[in-house]
């Protein structure tokens, strides 16, 4: 399907009201997994939940982004001592639990080795899930969203179970389809650890019956072998190849491969991705480049590249704070202070890509609508 053919498509559903689907263009998915009934939509992807107005990666967060309009909602996958898939972006928990205030976890403070990185701190495969539910969520960006630690203290660790529960009551209670999106972290260190991600996440989805070719769930990471590893198992839903604008994939610097993700996000790289996984997760310079002063630059060729070989291409993280705006689209002085999001936004629907990662998943559906409705912003207005 074209490129215009989607936002025809894309277009009409939103005239007439109806819920969006998923953005998996059709020639990607047809004769391989996943796909079935998935129409061709622009993703509103809910970045750790509505990340920006509640603490990350809680059932919280993960249903005010559905209310606030969210297609999808992103749950980051680590394991526990007893192998349970619980919902954190690191497994290093200091930063987003209460932790380091429980005198009765202060032995289990310890310092390891994550994919190349020294961490101190405390990791989830130290604590049985019995443990680590004691423990409560806090805000990971106090400086930058400060308002959200008024739910310091609220919210449990929620397990992959419970998401995929809260996804099916949302998907009821709302009338429409919510998809989730599952990223499995730190793959090869889990391994290492004899605490592989893929099976318990497979058997997840099996039990929630979301291991279908219609179920509407991505699977993610930034390494590449696990994704050949569920395409070669053939995993019935899409698979995303994650990419940054810097460094390897943890896999590929273990067994001694040198290619780099900028190796895998040029066009030749992109064509091999498209061997095992349907789509990319770039970081989004790799979309639309910053200038030298920090402003917003021009698209790439990434979004062309990508869609060259059926790619789909959902960018990470679009948010509203002056601290992650482009220079030119900040107001004010202070980081926390949101600047002009939506321009920055609607640079990114033009450039082509089929979705976006948001923590403020309101600012992702105005944005769409925006853009739907072929509306421009002028930042200097």
């Amino acid at each position: 399907m074209s490129r215009s053919r989607r936002l025809t498509v894309a277009g009409v559903a939103v005239a007439l009201a109806l819920p969006l689907s998923f953005a998996v263009p059709a020639s990607a998915l047809a004769d391989r997994r996943g796909g079935g009934e998935l129409a061709d939509e622009l993703l509103v992807i809910g970045h750790r939940g509505a990340s920006g107005y509640r603490p990350e990666h809680t059932l919280a967060s993960y249903e005010l982004a559905a209310r606030m309009g969210a297609d999808v909602i992103e749950a980051d996958v680590v394991s526990t001592a007893d192998g349970v898939l619980v919902s954190r972006h690191e497994n290093e928990i200091s930063g987003t639990t209460d932790v380091a205030e429980r005198p009765e976890f202060a032995d289990r403070r310890t310092t390891k080795t994550v994919d190349g990185v020294e961490l101190t701190g405390w990791f989830t495969e130290d604590f049985t899930l019995a443990e680590l539910r004691t423990l409560r969520a806090v805000e990971r960006l106090p400086e930058i969203r400060e308002e959200n630690t008024v739910y310091d203290g609220l919210y449990p660790v929620p397990t992959l179970d419970e998401v995929l529960e809260l996804r099916k009551r949302l998907s009821e209670e709302l009338d429409r389809e919510i998809g989730v999106y599952i990223e499995t972290k730190h793959p090869t260190y889990f391994d290492a650890e004899g605490l592989s991600l893929e099976e318990p996440l497979l058997a997840d989805l099996r039990q929630a019956r979301m291991d279908r070719r219609s179920s509407p769930v991505f699977l993610q990471s930034f390494e590449t072998t696990n994704l050949r590893e569920l395409h070669d198992l053939r995993v019935r839903v899409p698979l995303v190849q994650l990419l940054s604008a810097s460094g390897a994939p943890a896999d590929l610097v273990a067994a001694g491969d040198p290619r780099t993700y900028a190796d895998l996000s040029s066009a030749a790289g992109l064509a091999e991705v498209a061997e095992y996984a349907d789509g990319v997760g770039p970081e989004k310079n790799q979309v639309i480049a910053r200038n030298a002063d920090g402003s917003l630059g021009e698209a790439t060729s990434f979004v062309a590249d990508a869609h060259r070989v059926d790619l789909i291409v959902h960018p990470y993280t679009l948010r509203n704070e002056n601290t992650f705006l482009p220079t030119d689209l900040r107001e004010g002085t202070a980081p926390d202070d949101y600047g002009l999001a939506l321009q920055e936004q609607l640079r990114f629907w033009e450039a082509g890509v089929d979705g976006i990662f948001t923590d403020n998943p309101d600012t992702g559906v105005e944005s769409r609508r925006l853009f739907l409705a072929g509306e421009t912003l002028d930042p200097a207005a």
